[in-house]
């Protein structure tokens, strides 16, 4: 068991406790934290967005660096949010503003940070609805026929859910609700959102001030994707499982370790697999190179600290581009990709 401080009264001074706490899988220990920071005086918000949150940002980062395993980055995730739910009822704010309706993406399951942002609205007066993880289009829509909505205000974590993202913000726009996105999904600058025709907030309390400006979130330029008339994007998606049993074809050709793989790796490798085509199916959505080799170079340090060497990210690389000639933005990002994992000594054949 972990032993929770009653001396800590700022979120940095908490900080290494309630990460030992993450760390430990101490629940009671974690909300012990919390709230000893919310009995001392530090505001809701506070405790919210300079412990919680970027407590969570660094078990990923551990997760990333392979130092956490899957089981123990899900086991923080629902602790953290446990704690979440501790800091909201222990304020149990009443609101005195509109509803506004919370929501990851469709096939986005990163609910955590959504969470946040809804508590912060909660905190700030607005009568919050958190309809939590992937949520369809026609759902959410379904929702704001039946209740009146102030604002929507839309997560995604990850850009290969930039499509879906596009879908969501329009069936919102055709029932004349405003949107506010964030997430790191949009990028770092937001560039994404804003191509799909969304009002961009970097954080919980942007998103705030956001949703309480009606006429900036109703300011916002519509969608420009007619890039997307070369039907590029459609096509590779009718062909997604044939790259992959492609690919997958090749990779136990090129490199015969991979015959001996068990059930484990083989479902892993067929995963990664899919997913550098979807990362490029997103990056052709928005026509942006950088989504794709920015995804590339993510991937090879992922893979590496994993044991998997980057020759075979370049293996993958060059069969699609082979396969994928005659799409010209397709194969430009793919060769592209080769090359920068060329460049870092990932060098393979074409």
């Amino acid at each position: 068991m972990t032993v929770a401080p009653t001396t800590t009264a700022t979120p940095a001074a908490a900080w290494d406790s309630y990460l030992a706490c993450l760390e430990e899988a101490d629940e009671y220990a974690a909300t012990e934290v919390a709230t000893g920071l919310l009995a001392a005086g530090v505001p809701a918000e506070r405790v919210l967005l300079d412990l919680v949150a970027p407590a969570q940002a660094e078990v990923g980062e551990r997760w990333a660096r392979n130092e956490w395993s899957v089981a123990q980055e899900h086991a923080a995730t629902h602790i953290s949010e446990r704690v979440v739910a501790a800091v909201a009822s222990y304020v149990n704010p009443r609101p005195t503003r509109g509803r506004i309706v919370v929501a990851c993406m469709d096939g986005e399951w990163h609910a955590l940070p959504p969470r946040l942002v809804a508590e912060v609205l909660r905190l700030r007066g607005w009568q919050v609805t958190f309809l939590g993880a992937s949520v369809p289009a026609a759902h959410l829509v379904s929702y704001l026929h039946r209740h009146d909505a102030h604002a929507v205000a839309l997560a995604c974590a990850l850009p290969v859910r930039l499509p879906h993202a596009h879908r969501m913000i329009e069936a919102c726009r055709r029932v004349d609700v405003p949107v506010v996105v964030g997430g790191r999904g949009f990028g770092a600058d937001g560039r994404w959102a804003r191509l799909l025709g969304a009002a961009w907030a970097p954080d919980a309390p942007s998103a705030a001030a956001l949703v309480a400006d009606e006429r900036a979130l109703r300011r916002v330029p519509p969608a420009e994707l007619s890039h997307l008339a070369d039907d590029e994007y459609a096509s590779l998606l009718k062909r997604r499982g044939e790259l992959i049993d492609g690919a997958l074809a090749e990779l136990r050709e090129r490199a015969p370790g991979t015959r001996d793989y068990t059930p484990s790796q083989l479902d892993s490798t067929i995963s990664d697999l899919g997913y550098i085509v979807d990362f490029l199916a997103a990056a052709l959505y928005v026509d942006d190179m950088s989504l794709f080799t920015e995804f590339v170079g993510w991937l090879v340090e992922i893979l590496t600290s994993r044991g998997v060497p980057a020759p075979a990210v370049a293996v993958t690389l060059g069969h699609y581009g082979r396969v994928l000639r005659d799409f010209p933005r397709a194969a430009r990002f793919l060769d592209e990709a080769h090359s920068s994992v060329a460049a870092t000594g990932g060098a393979g054949s074409r």
